[in-house]
């Protein structure tokens, strides 16, 4: 097998290849160009583990390189001024870093935005701390809100008649327990439903609580917030529907990006906090780690002086969690003010999520806030009418005839879908008017067409484009993986979408891959048996996932390939023509002196006419004195057979060189 080849199926540079192998245990040579074949399967089955451990030795040396950056500016007492909003490109100029890497730090917090968009300044000053500047205090300017979102906090804050059951928001890192605390709260397995393990949707659940002394029940709400990046968003809209959050860390792993992303989120919205440090049973968990890796961040255990209750559990073994709950409750009770409402009013609430169900048609899950939502009551969203209540349902599936303040619901219908975060007001359908069907479920339910890019090779100047088409089952899902694919890309290459919906895969979808060329994902979703068929027959690129960080690892190394590769040019050296021998179509015998460097069969050659480039050309062979040779040095009489269709003159000079293919990285921009 040969090493280049070997190179191109494992996507690295030759060059590199043969530098890192030795470290594994495969001491090839650090010139081969030929391995045995076994060696080579052996290479390829460890090069997963292999390329894992140099991506983070990477990573470390890119975080050891952010810190010292982050010292300097420390040391130099930097300071910078920032407003109430500030764009993501004025926030780059004031800190005065490129802004494809305050991009790429955005994105490492979970935070998906373009160089237009805003920033609050709560965001602002943590990206501007964590690169080494002190905030100076600047302009506040007063956030903009959405004119439904002021009609519900006028609402809430209306005279509250009742207490209700408290909202609790379960935040933190990806892997550390948050849907397995529930399973333990809930004695239900919804973690296993999940793809990988990983929450991808907002689920909100009531449970009734019995406490094992007293057997006083009390009713709890929770909602359980997703904890991969991606879903930046998702995690911030549990946030402003919840009255007191808990914060999961894992005692064996401590505070990671996520974490310190869900601490942004609870101070931003000023919740009531405990953490609950999570998996204490595992080998290596160490809870007092955890506790002052939180202080520095402002989170100060209660036993430490602080004012944040921390309880140590194991979700997976049911260790300490009536403890956690009797604590959840006294800080609940710490705010019983503020958790109360009005259940005689039209109902007002907040759309956790939403999708389309094949069987029952588009379907929401709704927090009632305030009022008391009942069966035939108008869907009135954002000032529109969606439709009227058919059918309420509570999570586990029952029927419902009325819903009180706290309690989430899954509601029947909606003539077409609202977005996660959409405003609930029964009270307003008398200034609202009817939804306009057609143009919602076009940009919803049908796969919305825009003008493809197509994927050019005409030009170094021109970019190229993946075009994909993404149907998804739930908005909330649709709308982070479209947020994450239009931020990846760079220079050379970029995605284009030219189509997404929610649902299942259509004929209409299959047709729009096929005219444009774009790869047809599925998250969570499946083609109808026609669709099925023309998939099929027509051959179309059709992937399926159920894990959304797949989907964007398929998405990078699909970019990858249409990345131009860099072409190194190594000069060799001259040859001048002295004589003629033979000339043929495309191929001549040529005498003459290497003036400079050397030859090399097979390499390329520029031919110049009296100092004037005039073409290309290439050796294909070369005769020194009666031998032949693959090179020739400097001063040598020699040889040559030249390949090309321009006719080479005595006199002519040949400019020998090698060119050298090297696969590019994706790097973002």
């Amino acid at each position: 097998m040969n090493v280049s080849e070997l190179a191109r199926q494992l996507r690295v540079p030759p060059a590199k290849l043969l530098q890192v192998l030795p470290e594994f245990g495969f001491d090839i040579g650090a010139r081969a160009v030929k391995i045995d074949d076994r060696v080579g399967e052996q290479i390829k089955r460890e090069w997963r583990r292999i390329k894992f451990i140099l991506e983070e030795r990477e990573k470390k040396e890119r975080e050891k390189q952010k810190e010292l950056e982050k010292e300097a500016r420390r040391q130099s007492g930097a300071t910078v001024k920032i407003p109430g909003r500030i764009t993501v490109k004025d926030l780059a100029m004031a800190l005065n870093v490129p802004l494809n890497k305050l991009i790429l730090e955005l994105m490492k917090s979970g935070i998906l935005a373009t160089q237009n968009e805003q920033l609050d300044r709560d965001t602002a000053v943590i990206m501007a701390e964590d690169l080494g500047y002190k905030v100076e205090e600047g302009e506040i300017i007063a956030e903009e809100t959405n004119t439904h979102t002021e009609g519900l906090a006028k609402i809430l804050s209306e005279e509250k008649t009742a207490g209700r059951a408290p909202v609790i928001v379960v935040m933190g890192h990806v892997d550390h327990g948050k849907t397995k605390l529930l399973d333990a709260v809930r004695r239900t397995n919804v973690m296993e439903s999940e793809a990988g393990g990983i929450t991808q949707h907002i689920g909100a659940y009531q449970v009734i609580w019995t406490d094992p002394k007293t057997k006083a029940k009390t009713p709890i709400t929770f909602i359980d917030t997703p904890g991969h990046e991606a879903f930046t968003v998702m995690r911030s809209r549990g946030a402003k529907v919840a009255d007191v959050a808990i914060l999961v860390v894992a005692a064996d792993d401590g505070v990671k990006p996520q974490t310190l992303e869900a601490i942004n989120i609870i101070k931003a919205a000023k919740l009531p906090v405990l953490v609950a440090i999570n998996k204490i049973d595992k080998e290596g968990a160490d809870p007092t780690r955890v506790r002052t890796e939180l202080s520095q961040h402002g989170m100060i255990s209660d036993e430490w002086g602080g004012d944040i209750p921390m309880v140590e559990i194991s979700a997976k073994f049911d260790k300490n969690i009536d403890k956690l709950l009797d604590t959840l409750l006294l800080v609940a009770d710490m705010h019983a003010d503020d958790i109360r409402a009005n259940p005689d009013r039209a109902a007002a609430g907040t759309v956790i999520e939403a999708h389309v169900d094949k069987g029952e048609g588009p379907v929401a899950t709704l927090l009632v806030q305030a009022g008391t939502l009942k069966v035939n009551d108008p869907i009135v969203i954002n000032g529109e009418i969606y439709g009227k209540v058919r059918a309420m349902k509570n999570y586990r599936g029952e029927n419902l005839l009325e819903a009180g303040p706290s309690c989430p619901v899954r509601i029947l219908g909606f003539k077409v879908a609202p977005r996660v975060g959409d405003v609930l007001d029964v009270g307003s359908v008398g200034g609202a008017k009817n939804i306009d069907i057609k143009a919602k479920r076009t940009a919803q339910l049908g796969a919305e067409k825009s003008l493809a890019q197509p994927l050019t090779e005409d030009g170094d100047e021109q970019k190229k484009y993946l075009n994909v088409i993404v149907k998804a089952d739930t908005l909330g899902s649709l709308e982070a993986i479209i947020g994450s694919l239009e931020k990846i890309k760079n220079d050379e290459v970029s995605v284009k979408i030219v189509g997404k919906g929610l649902g299942n895969v259509g004929p209409d979808d299959v047709s729009l891959s096929e005219t444009t060329g774009a790869i047809l994902f599925a998250f969570n979703v499946f083609p109808t048996s026609i669709a099925d068929g023309m998939i099929r027959e027509k051959n179309i690129n059709y992937k399926h996932y159920r894990v959304i960080y797949d989907l964007f690892d398929f998405v990078k190394e699909e970019l990858e390939k249409l990345l131009n590769p860099q072409v190194i040019v190594t000069e060799l050296g001259n040859f001048k023509v002295v004589q003629v021998f033979r000339t043929e179509k495309n191929s001549m015998i040529l005498g003459g002196r290497v003036e400079a460097g050397k030859l090399a069969k097979d390499a390329k050659v520029r031919v110049k006419r009296r100092g004037e480039f005039i073409g290309l050309g290439k050796i294909s062979g070369l005769q020194v004195g009666k031998q032949s040779a693959n090179e020739a040095p400097e001063g040598t009489e020699c040889g040559m057979q030249y390949e090309g269709k321009l006719k080479v003159e005595v006199g002519d000079v040949l400019e020998a060189f090698k060119e050298e293919k090297k696969e590019k990285k994706l790097v973002l921009t």
